[in-house]
């Protein structure tokens, strides 16, 4: 059987913006790593301080309640991580180191799709080192006040379903489940962009979130419909980035998965809780060296409507 191969890039790239939620300017920059390097970030150009490197790992996390933020005893080292890692991971980036001079990472448009256009541009190399897969081997379950999520065992590759439900004229029911493959991400989840309601702005001002919001990076939606005038980039846009962001937050794994992830009314926090409840057991998952798997024939089913995102995970 052949056995897939570790990859990092070929060269640097950088991208520039501003945090969703600091509205600091900040320059995110790609690099390559040595294999079993896995995923690192540095944060530099922080007054009177040494640049500081962390782990891109689950043990990192400091906080998940309007995005996944990471850093170590010495306090955060950068915010929304999520839709970086999720480009690394969608894409099978195994090792590049993140650098950043800001807080948190650039928002962007909102979407992952910039992030893939920089790894684009840098390259994905090949390493002689196999990759490593952590196989889940026993359902894992977490369940938050209504929301809930699970880990399942799937031996073909990494699959994400999600479902949500609001109470809203735009929202209702919707579900989506696609199986994570560099093909399937690029065109099924990495422009999907984050989102959130015109009616909860104020009140995330006032506690100092989104302060780098705009229609340039946001989906906005009011009480009745969409506020960006090109409307969105797929009817289900809104979903599609609950599962963006749970490939990002499943990134933290320390390596890619083979399971089956479901996430019901879910978020970052579940998301974190879910991972951190099958890595504490010993008995649910296992390395293994990973095969080379051949694509699904399907690559997702979808249904329902919209959804928001744009939050705190209570949701």
């Amino acid at each position: 059987m052949k056995v897939a191969r570790q990859t990092t890039l070929r060269d640097h790239t950088a991208l520039s913006g501003v945090g969703v939620h600091s509205g600091l300017p900040v320059t995110l920059t790609f690099h390559p790593a040595d294999a079993g390097a896995g995923i690192r970030f540095i944060r530099t150009h922080v007054e009177g301080l040494e640049d500081r490197e962390i782990p891109a790992d689950m043990s990192a996390v400091t906080a998940t309640e309007f995005a996944t933020v990471l850093g170590d005893a010495s306090g955060p080292l950068v915010s929304t991580a999520e839709h970086v890692l999720a480009a690394l991971s969608g894409l099978g980036v195994d090792n590049a180191v993140v650098e950043i001079d800001g807080p948190e990472a650039p928002i962007m448009d909102g979407s992952a799709a910039p992030f893939v256009a920089a790894i684009d541009l840098a390259g994905i190399e090949t390493l002689d080192q196999p990759r490593r897969h952590i196989k889940v081997l026993k359902p894992v379950r977490v369940a938050l006040g209504d929301a809930f999520g699970e880990i399942r065992p799937n031996a073909r590759g990494f699959r994400v379903e999600a479902e949500v439900q609001f109470d809203h004229p735009l929202i209702g029911r919707q579900s989506l489940a696609i199986d994570v493959k560099p093909e399937t991400f690029r065109r099924d989840i990495a422009r999907a962009r984050t989102f959130g309601f015109m009616r909860d702005v104020t009140t995330l001002w006032n506690a100092g979130y989104a302060l780098g919001a705009s229609l340039e990076n946001t989906l906005v939606v009011s009480d009745n419909r969409i506020l960006n005038p090109e409307g969105t980039r797929f009817p289900d846009e809104f979903v599609r980035h609950k599962v963006l962001d749970a490939i990002g937050d499943l990134a933290l794994a320390g390596g890619p998965l083979l399971g089956t992830y479901r996430s019901v009314r879910g978020g970052h926090k579940l998301n974190h809780a879910v991972l951190c409840a099958l890595m504490s057991d010993a008995s649910a998952w296992t390395w293994v060296d990973g095969p080379v798997l051949r694509p699904a024939r399907g690559h997702g089913d979808m249904a329902g409507r919209l959804s928001p995102a744009f939050g705190p995970d209570v949701s």
